[in-house]
């Protein structure tokens, strides 16, 4: 839970009991109960509604697996068109600057 061992859970209870006292730890508890619980009930329904959203407009898991599939395609391609011609514009560039200037030698 959370990567807390049973030593840590105890030492963390045993500060909590020792700083709000014994008469408000079970309304602590209660409380934060209370907040998962419409928390829980609040994700829910907004998923509900996502869901009523995604009926209501004929799309399937399918269909959007199958439309992000092809995004994913296109989106390839471009990337590789893109950078073919990126590095065959860089390699022209390079040759050019390399005839007019020979190659450069640094000074040390």
């Amino acid at each position: 839970m959370f990567g807390i061992g049973g030593g840590e859970l105890v030492f963390i209870l045993f500060i909590v009991l020792m700083l709000f006292g014994s008469d408000k730890v079970p309304e602590m508890a209660r409380a934060m109960g209370k907040a998962m619980a419409q928390l829980k009930h609040a994700t829910n329904d907004i998923k509900s509604e996502i869901q009523k959203g995604v009926d209501a407009n004929g799309l399937d898991a399918k269909s959007l697996s199958d439309m992000t599939g092809n995004f994913n395609t296109q989106i390839d391609k471009v990337k590789d068109d893109l950078m073919g011609d990126s590095i065959t514009q860089a390699n022209k560039v390079k040759e050019d600057i390399e005839e007019i200037t020979g190659p450069v030698k640094r000074n040390k």
